[in-house]
């Protein structure tokens, strides 16, 4: 029986915890890798001195003597004594230390233009920058919006405003005017930094009349600083907009870097809040560039003097905050920074940036693996991907379908995959195999790293054992973690912390498989209740995708009179599927029923051409669940292509009679 509050019922759980597929990490790098399975241990016997030794990674003015101080919870202080200055740990002891000639940066922009960037010229620029903020009045302690298209310009703004203690708050490039008005407003932001536009899916994309729009909304904004990229003509406001390369361009490249205390806050990201309001997370600087730096190194077993790392995500999101800017200069590393779209001007756009630059670690998200899925196994197989030897996934759970393909087509049945868990609000990796420890299994996070706790409980707290479904919650305090939510102490307390006493919750579903390793499902809110039965919509969408004619799928809970919620899916197929055939439909039912149980099976499938996606990649149930329950579609400025939406509307068909 299921009990009350189970995020997942025992049958479900039952058939999806029946992989069984091993690969053990590869022998040449298990030899010779970063991080051991004595780290494990070693964590445990001390996990404050484990983290204290990480923290030895970084370069300090002052080193701290205080490892954690946990003595007001939920309000944690990491090496709360020490002074560093986080954009000095990016790029100037680099330089230092004699590999200023090494390429910090690859751009590879979407019309085919390209440069490279050493850590001598990125510090010669975050110098140039960093300059330029304080002569239009940045302070310590003020807030920077950061509104760019993914070029160095992002990552040198993030850095010129760590440089003088400013915090910076990036707003992803696909947002709305009334979403940029409303993180300048909540921070408080004094200058916003924008570029003409950039270049994605083939043309231009103006960015800089959102930021006009934004601003004339909100009061306290005094400098717009405009990087130009795509030479669009702007609206041009005197006195307040100043074109980035003029006031750059008369600064000089000696910046002499303050140290900051560790607590310094580094930045404010928005994420998505269930009251519909932006909740600004707050992360500081010491223990997020601690563990950042660390799990760079760990969980990619970078090697920065052979390496050349590849992170596809956005600036805007986490992703690009940890594994773009911080973790990988903070380590020294090579990577590439990509502008545009994956199939612009082809769909073999990534593995020829992979053979271009001889790529060797790649970190990419599910959606990206299953379009290329749907594309076809023979376009990366035009390219020579040889040079790969770590994959990584991140951003929400893989199916195993999904790994097992990108292990094959991309990683050639030989490159570990390590399929991370963390947060926005986690700052950094916090779930993950480690590729010379991990026996890996499609479609697992597996553990925690070292120095993390994690478990799943259930709806009275109590920890699931092996083989049991609930949530996810982090036991102990992390170097990372959230400082608060900005502006906003009691929400932080309510948000994360009211739910189970003592424990953060992570808001995500999960299930421990016989040998104690995780499996993600998703949200909590992306858990069905059908007939009394939870179902988490990624299970369901796994199943649908393990048929040979399902690319992609999407799935929802809409409101049912007689189930309570009924579960709605939509597909895409692959090439020679007929989205015409009924019996297709018959058949993919009868799939998920057989893989999942009779209570799994979607009452409704509707074949469609795309899913409703934002810039980022992530598709957007939420308006899925607007058509599957006809309301009104909310809104859809973020979406990448907002017609999709129209398409599956006049296509959604009538409830089939059920079985």
């Amino acid at each position: 029986m299921q009990r009350k509050g189970d995020v997942v019922s025992n049958e479900s759980l039952a058939n999806l915890l029946k992989e069984e597929r091993r690969f053990a990490p590869p022998v040449e790098l298990a030899a010779a890798a970063n991080v051991t399975a004595e780290a494990y241990e070693q964590a445990k016997a001390d996990r404050l001195g484990f983290w204290a030794e990480q923290a030895r990674r970084l370069t300090w003015a002052t080193e701290p003597t205080e490892t954690l101080d946990w003595s007001n919870p939920p309000f944690a202080k990491w090496f709360a004594d020490g002074k560093l200055n986080v954009a000095y740990n990016c790029v100037d002891r680099h330089v230092e230390a004699g590999n200023g000639e090494r390429v910090a940066i690859h751009f590879e922009g979407e019309p085919g233009d390209s440069r490279a960037l050493t850590y001598a010229e990125l510090k010669d620029e975050v110098s140039r920058a960093a300059h330029a903020l304080t002569e239009l009045g940045v302070e310590k302690g003020d807030r920077v919006a950061v509104y760019l298209p993914m070029i160095p310009e992002a990552v040198i703004a993030m850095l010129a405003c760590a440089r003088i203690g400013a915090a910076h708050s990036v707003v992803f490039g696909g947002f709305s005017a009334d979403a940029i008005a409303a993180r300048i407003k909540d921070a408080d932001a004094k200058v916003v930094i924008t570029a003409d536009g950039g270049y994605r899916r083939g043309k231009p994309s103006a960015l800089k009349p959102a930021v006009d729009e934004a601003v004339s909304r909100v009061e306290g904004v005094q400098k717009v600083l405009v990087v130009q990229r795509t030479k669009q003509d702007v609206a041009w406001t005197e006195g307040r907009d100043v074109w980035w390369h003029e006031i750059t361009g008369r600064q000089s490249t000696e910046h002499t870097p303050e140290a900051f205390d560790a607590e310094h806050p580094l930045f404010i990201l928005y994420t998505s809040g269930t009251t519909g309001k932006p909740k600004g997370i707050l992360h500081t600087s010491g223990g997020y560039l601690t563990q950042t730096a660390y799990t760079h190194h760990a969980v990619f077993d970078l090697k920065p003097e052979t390496d050349v790392y590849w992170c596809t995500a956005d600036v805007g999101w986490v992703t690009g905050h940890s594994y773009i800017t911080y973790g990988p200069l903070a380590n020294g590393a090579t990577q590439v920074m990509y502008e545009g779209t994956p199939d612009t001007p082809h769909q073999g756009r990534f593995w020829e940036i992979v053979q271009k630059y001889g790529v060797t670690i790649l970190y990419t998200a599910p959606t990206a693996i299953r379009t290329f899925m749907k594309w076809g196994d023979d376009i990366p197989a035009k390219f020579d991907l040889s040079s790969l030897r770590v994959l990584g996934s991140v951003g929400e759970p893989i199916n195993p379908e999904a790994w097992m393909w990108y292990r094959k087509n991309i990683g050639a049945d030989k490159c570990p995959i390590v399929d991370t868990w963390w947060q926005t609000e986690t700052g950094a990796m916090m779930i993950s195999p480690l590729p010379g420890v991990t026996e890996t299994k499609p479609g697992s996070a597996q553990r925690a790293l070292p120095g993390i706790a994690a478990t799943v409980v259930d709806d009275e707290a109590n920890e699931v054992p092996d083989g049991g479904g609930g949530y996810l919650v982090l036991t102990e305090p992390w170097p990372s973690m959230l400082r608060t939510i900005w502006g906003d102490d009691q929400r932080f307390i309510d948000t994360y912390w009211s739910r189970f006493q003592d424990r953060y919750f992570a808001g995500d579903g999960a299930k421990k498989d016989e040998d104690g390793d995780i499996w993600l499902l998703g949200r909590v809110d992306d858990v069905m209740l059908v007939s009394g039965h939870n179902i988490s919509t990624t299970e369901v969408e796994s199943a649908l995708v393990s048929h040979p004619s399902v690319a992609e799928a999407a799935v929802v809970g809409a409101a049912d009179e007689t189930t309570g919620q009924a579960i709605v899916a939509f597909v895409i197929l692959r090439g020679t599927a007929n989205a015409e055939d009924e019996g297709l439909v018959a058949d993919l039912r009868n799939h998920v029923g057989a893989t999942l149980g009779p209570i799994a099976k979607p009452k409704r499938i509707l074949p469609v051409a795309e899913l409703p996606k934002t810039r980022s990649g992530k598709i957007m149930r939420r308006l899925l669940r607007d058509v599957a329950e006809n309301r009104e579609l909310g809104d859809v400025t973020t979406l990448t292509d907002s017609s999709v939406m129209e398409l599956i509307q006049t296509r959604l068909p009538a409830a089939p009679s059920e079985d």
